[in-house]
């Protein structure tokens, strides 16, 4: 197993009942609220990041977030996603569009979901960390991160919409302007889940187009 229990369940627990001795107050913005925590190791932060997603279900926002062909129709920041499934495990093949004047970044990461019956509460856990595969190697002129990890957990809200929360790492590599760092984590994370939010709404059009 890529991950273990303990892990699942520790999103679970994130989720209802947030864990933050020694993080520190980020930002809060579009029903989002981002704490960080500094690494030593790197310098960088990580965060942890908990909203709501107020008009899709958690079972749709799942399935947004699993889909990656979808995911190359919404998300313009993707350039290539690819995944190769082994018995095991998919590893996923990620480049993302930096700006102009930097280079691209890519992740090569193992990803799984599962439904969980946590405390009486459904709830829905992704997680994902950097794996190598000689199936992707590095490539001229992008950046490969190999430092990464991620959990999200994902719940009713009580009405129709979606409980999400996400721990988050990574290490981008090269020189970043701090500005661009912080951008990213201020602003666009909320950009992200509002962008996602749209998705989710749009996702049984698409789901209809590609079966027909």
């Amino acid at each position: 197993m890529m991950f273990s229990d303990d892990q699942y369940n520790q999103a679970c627990k994130e989720l209802l009942s947030p864990q933050l001795d020694g993080w520190e107050y980020f930002v809060e913005s579009n029903d989002v609220t981002i704490y960080r925590l500094y690494n030593e190791t790197s310098g960088l932060y990580e965060y942890k990041i908990y909203g709501y997603m107020k008009d899709v279900q958690p079972d749709i926002s799942a399935k947004v977030y699993m889909d990656t062909e979808y995911r190359k129709q919404w998300d313009s920041y993707v350039k290539e996603l690819r995944i190769e499934k082994t018995l095991d495990q998919d590893v996923i093949y990620w480049n993302i569009n930096y700006p102009f004047f930097m280079s691209n970044r890519d992740y090569v990461f193992s990803r799984e979901l599962r439904e969980i019956d946590y405390e009486n509460n459904k709830m829905w856990v992704v997680l994902a960390k950097s794996v190598t595969s000689a199936s992707f190697p590095e490539q001229s002129g992008v950046i490969r991160v190999s430092d990464y990890f991620q959990s999200a957990a994902l719940m009713t809200d009580g009405q129709v919409g979606t409980k999400a929360f996400m721990h988050y790492y990574d290490n981008p590599g090269g020189m970043i302007p701090t500005f661009l760092i912080n951008w990213a984590a201020k602003t666009g994370v909320p950009q992200f889940l509002t962008t996602m939010q749209k998705a989710c709404r749009g996702y049984e059009a698409f789901q209809q187009k590609t079966s027909s």
